[in-house]
């Protein structure tokens, strides 16, 4: 019997994909979006993280994801004009705060950012 892994639909260069990321998303009709933040500085940022526990410990435990490959998220956003991927950010949290905050309309996932 064959491997699994093996018969996933592989990359172009025959390989299986690599290293695929956590990516959020929201819902938006029928599909779903890519999620989009700004840097401290004001950059526009995808935001990818490592593993399923980090991007629901940031987001929330009932945040949409999907699996993404660095160069797949790259190719999706940069049409966008969105050529920065963060990985594993750290939720911002105010000070005094008594739980994770999620990213939403008011609310940072990036030190200083704006959700787009």
């Amino acid at each position: 019997m064959a491997d699994a892994r093996r018969d996933a639909d592989p990359t172009p260069g025959g390989r299986p994909p690599a290293d695929l990321l956590y990516v959020p998303v929201r819902p938006h009709r029928r599909c779903c979006v890519t999620c989009f933040f700004r840097t401290p500085g004001g950059r526009r940022t995808a935001v990818a993280f490592t593993s399923c526990a980090r991007l629901l410990a940031a987001l929330g435990q009932d945040h949409p994801w999907i699996r993404l490959s660095a160069t797949a998220l790259r190719a999706l956003t940069a049409p966008l004009g969105c050529t920065t991927i963060t990985v594993d950010p750290q939720v911002a949290a105010r000070p005094g705060a008594s739980r994770t905050p999620r990213a939403g309309p008011g609310r940072s996932l990036l030190p200083g950012a704006r959700a787009n």
